[in-house]
């Protein structure tokens, strides 16, 4: 094996995982979200918080990490503005502080 075919199974192994979940009652609803995501998913909500736009980081992390429980995402790109205009503000931090504390929470058991 090469390293690269073993850093790919790795990955794939991660990625397969199972989903977590945040209840959201003020939604009436469930969130699910995956443990890993690669960089693609990263790139845009790394360059959001490095041009210091948080509600943006945190709408696009919703965008791209939160799913229904069939593991499909519940927002699309043509959400954002009514995410950041007529979304509560303090439910989206919770929901997106979930995904990201699964994130590190597993990173904390590997090590990392």
């Amino acid at each position: 094996m090469t390293i690269m075919k073993n850093a790919t199974d790795h990955y794939r192994s991660q990625v397969g995982g199972e989903l977590m979940s945040i209840e959201v009652p003020e939604w009436e609803t469930t969130v699910y979200f995956k443990q890993y995501s690669n960089f693609m998913t990263e790139q845009k909500i790394i360059e959001y918080h490095n041009d210091g736009k948080l509600a943006e980081a945190l709408v696009e992390t919703l965008i791209q990490k939160a799913l229904d429980e069939d593991g499909k995402k519940l927002f699309r790109q043509a959400d954002r503005a009514t995410l950041l205009r007529e979304v509560d503000p303090n439910i989206i931090i919770r929901v997106c502080t979930a995904i990201n504390q699964g994130k590190e929470e597993v990173e904390a058991d590997l090590g990392n």
